[in-house]
């Protein structure tokens, strides 16, 4: 559940906070208020692009943070998987933004705009204002249809996925293959090139890293000579070393006439032991270090040679050899190319046929589906008003895979008695299709987990008895679900559990978008802003009373 939304210096709210609860949460105000703002607030938090606009004039920096409450055990578990850990089960998003960088965290720790985005994706769910919009499209109805089946469908698709990557590549491979006699030969003469130069190398695994140590040795040998002969010189018989031995001759001298002086005569001399022992494997070292010219340019070449073929070849000596082996594998193939073809030509087969018995099964479970998710969204429809409707899912193949299979499919829909079944882009209205998409969040709310909804305006375009319907099945859904809905019907309004204000005001010459919890009272004058305009009269007020006594009368729905 959604917690709390804090925004500081987003486009025209300097600084706001806003506590949300369960139920039913409604957003109302006047036309360029600020609604707008608030929802792109919370889009940012949860990780889309940021407009440069939506930073407030004169701000250097915008914040938002998005507050989260995770009991559920399912979204638990999914957090434990991208390995997020609630704090006393809160999730904390937040954003922080520069005109030169944005900085994402989850609980206090960076991450990337994806990981946010991924996390965003299991606490919430944001129909915006225009996403009805999207039902005119076929590809949205697939995905619709496959959000309603993907317990079901998502390991197949998974596997499909993958197996129509691996379809589409050898299908690139055998489009590519088709090269002449004389093409094979000089690529046959080029690679063998290839392969005599790795080889004549005589590398050896690792070498590379070996080389380089002694190279930084060898190259740096006279500053380490030096650096070894100025310690030397400080520790040894006329430095430290001396220094530590007249202190102990000194120490011993007195130790009799006190028992506490042994244990500093002992630590003298240990000391004494490790400088003595110190300066014998420093003179030892000093004693074989010896600067070979010779050596010096061998290791320098073989360094040069080394990684001149790891510039053509690879990064590593382990991708050089294989390079070299991926050669000589291509060299068999193209001495072979009759039977190289034959061969690939049997793979692209054997890849279509797996891709379409994939495609198979997860169309025979879609259409399935199709059957239960249609007759649900009927009758939600019904409960929204549309008197006489039939919905379903006409399926077709596409001529070529995909990803996600052959599956061709779009809802159809008839919404007058008699009407034939046709595609919603020819036969919904804006109000209608706001309906149509609203119906479909439901029933998808019904079967997922994620616990918080978001509508901006899913009212667009209706009014009258069309517009109860809509409120009642945002309040039936409230129960369920924590929704947060932005509004400018009052019927709608009247069914909040928890109604904000959104104000716009002007002080100091600057303009500020304040967001509050309004008390029963003045959400019945809110709703009587709603009702009558600017002109507030007694009867709209008395109507604004009755609508919010109806309203509460409908909580049995």
């Amino acid at each position: 559940m959604l917690l709390s939304l804090h925004v500081k210096n987003l486009a025209l709210i300097e600084e706001e906070e806003v506590n949300f609860s369960e139920g039913l949460n409604i957003l109302t105000g006047e036309t360029g208020a600020g609604k707008s703002i608030l929802l792109g607030s919370m889009n940012l938090a949860l990780g889309e692009k940021v407009p440069k606009e939506m930073l407030r004039e004169g701000a250097d920096m915008a914040f938002v943070e998005l507050v989260f409450h995770v009991d559920d055990e399912r979204t638990l578990q999914q957090f434990a998987e991208m390995e997020i850990e609630p704090e006393d089960g809160d999730v904390i998003l937040s954003r922080k933004i520069t005109p030169q960088r944005t900085v994402a965290k989850i609980n206090g720790e960076s991450v990337p705009g994806s990981k946010l985005k991924e996390v965003a994706g299991v606490l919430i769910d944001i129909h915006g204002q225009h996403e009805h919009q999207s039902l005119l499209s076929k590809k949205k109805h697939l995905e619709i249809l496959d959000s309603y089946a993907k317990e079901e469908l998502q390991d197949l698709k998974a596997e499909m996925a993958e197996a129509y990557q691996h379809y589409k590549s050898l299908c690139d491979e055998f489009e590519h293959a088709d090269l002449g006699q004389e093409e094979r030969t000089k690529e046959i003469s080029f690679l063998s090139y290839e392969i005599s130069e790795i080889e004549a190398a005589n590398l050896v695994p690792n070498e590379d890293e070996n080389l380089e140590s002694e190279y930084r040795k060898i190259a740096n040998g006279k500053k380490i000579l030096e650096a070894l002969g100025t310690a030397y010189q400080q520790t040894g018989a006329e430095g430290a070393s001396d220094l530590i031995g007249h202190a102990l001759r000194e120490l011993m001298s007195v130790s009799d006439y006190d028992e506490a002086l042994s244990g500093l005569v002992d630590q003298a001399t240990e000391l004494d032991n490790l400088l003595s022992d110190f300066n014998r494997e420093l003179s030892a070292y000093l004693s074989d270090a010896d600067f070979n010219e010779e050596h010096y340019f061998e290791v320098e070449s073989r360094l040069n040679l080394v990684n001149h073929l790891k510039s053509k070849f690879g990064g590593s000596i382990a991708e050089i050899l294989a390079s070299c082996e991926e050669k000589k594998k291509r060299i068999e193939v193209l001495n072979d190319y009759d039977a190289y073809l034959s061969q690939l030509k049997q793979s692209v087969s054997n890849a279509q046929k797996q891709l379409h018995e994939l495609s198979e099964q997860v169309s025979k479970i879609r259409q399935a589906k199709a059957l239960e998710l249609t007759e649900k969204v009927k009758k939600e429809l019904l409960e929204l008003n549309f008197l006489d409707v039939s919905f379903t899912m006409k399926f077709e193949r596409n001529k070529s895979y995909s990803a996600n299979g052959f599956d061709d499919c779009e809802f159809l829909i008839s919404t007058n008695p008699g009407e034939p079944l046709k595609p919603l882009r020819k036969v919904a209205s804006g109000g209608e299709l706001s309906r149509i998409m609203l119906g479909v969040k439901t029933v998808l709310a019904k079967e997922d987990h994620i616990d918080t909804l978001i509508f901006d305006e899913i009212d667009a375009g209706i009014s009258g008895r069309t517009a109860q319907k809509v409120s009642e099945m945002l309040k039936a859904l409230g129960r369920e679900h924590q929704v947060v809905c932005i509004t400018h019907l009052p019927q709608i309004a009247a069914m909040a559990d928890h109604h904000f204000l959104i104000e716009k005001s002007v002080a100091d010459a600057s303009t500020h978008t304040r967001i509050a919890e309004l008390s029963e009272e003045a959400s019945v004058t809110e709703l009587a802003r709603m009702l009558g305009g600017v002109e507030i009269t007694d009867a709209v007020m008395q109507n604004a009373q009755e609508m919010k006594r109806l309203a509460k009368e409908k909580v049995g729905l």
